[in-house]
């Protein structure tokens, strides 16, 4: 339940990165703030502990943080470049990513199945692809997403380690104190252009998407595996290109259809062996 919301607060970020008409950095500096500000709230009310060792944990929570900006600034330009079918799309094939490399960065074992699922989510994403030319828009965002896809994919199995140690939402707070930091030349090198119209869109990216949806996701790997949480989170596009459908009249074609529904049944088999592993009460 907790993840399936996450999953649905976390899609929301597809036709709003595509409706938004701000540069994908600028866009994504103003989602961090309103994130930063929602997040320490939150954090403060529920007493939280900022505290941290710096020598120990410092160079991880910059990293993530920096991961994790190079996945938002370049799922935007995938966005933007593509449509939401394929920015989301392209972006999910990290849990494939994810399968192969958690056994290899955390030394656990190799699960078999994820290997498959994964190789179902490939070929949902093929179906969703269209015919590829490196010379057009949308080739350029696949590339883009498959950028953001390596980043996330990274930045999720090194706080893994963590999740158990801090509270997701003060990781995600330190995670945007990077990201705000390391994005900010940008306001030199753009003309800000932020707008009445775009402010509450801006906002509901730094609250719901952004500061409810990234740190739910992050709790779950108290539940779940990296992997198996990336798996279930196919969800995801599904959740988005419906969102497309209604706001933006952007209609996926058949082979859009396919390949969802291929994604679809991975989430529903990685339920089903999830529900028999776990210890009846």
């Amino acid at each position: 339940m907790i993840l399936n919301l996450a999953m649905l607060c976390i899609s929301t970020s597809g036709a709003l990165g595509r409706y938004i008409s701000m540069p994908p950095p600028l866009t994504i500096w103003w989602r961090t703030f309103f994130a930063l500000i929602f997040l320490g709230l939150f954090c403060l009310r529920k007493k939280n502990q900022f505290r941290f060792d710096f020598k120990k944990y410092g160079s991880v929570f910059f990293a993530s943080g920096f991961l994790m900006g190079v996945h938002w600034v370049a799922y935007f330009f995938a966005l933007k470049w593509a449509n939401v079918a394929i920015g989301m799309l392209s972006l999910f094939t990290y849990p494939a990513m994810t399968a192969l490399l958690e056994p290899l960065l955390l030394k656990t074992k190799f699960q078999t199945h994820h290997l498959w699922l994964s190789l179902m989510v490939l070929l949902g994403i093929y179906f969703l692809a269209p015919s590829l030319t490196f010379n057009n828009s949308m080739t350029q965002g696949l590339l883009m997403g498959l950028l953001s896809a390596f980043s996330y994919s990274l930045r999720n199995i090194l706080l893994k380690t963590q999740v158990e140690s801090f509270n997701g939402s003060v990781l995600m707070f330190y995670q945007m104190v990077v990201i705000l930091v390391l994005l900010s030349p940008i306001l030199f090198c753009y003309e800000n252009i932020l707008t009445t119209n775009q402010l509450p869109f801006l906002i509901f990216l730094g609250l719901i998407t952004t500061s409810i949806g990234h740190t739910l996701f992050l709790n779950s790997f108290k539940h779940f595996s990296v992997s198996t949480a990336s798996i279930i989170s196919g969800m995801q596009p599904i959740y988005g290109i419906f969102i497309a459908i209604i706001f933006l009249n952007e209609i996926p074609t058949w082979r859009s259809w396919i390949g969802g529904g291929l994604i679809l049944l991975t989430v529903v088999i990685e339920s089903r062996i999830q529900s028999k592993r776990r210890p009846q009460k």
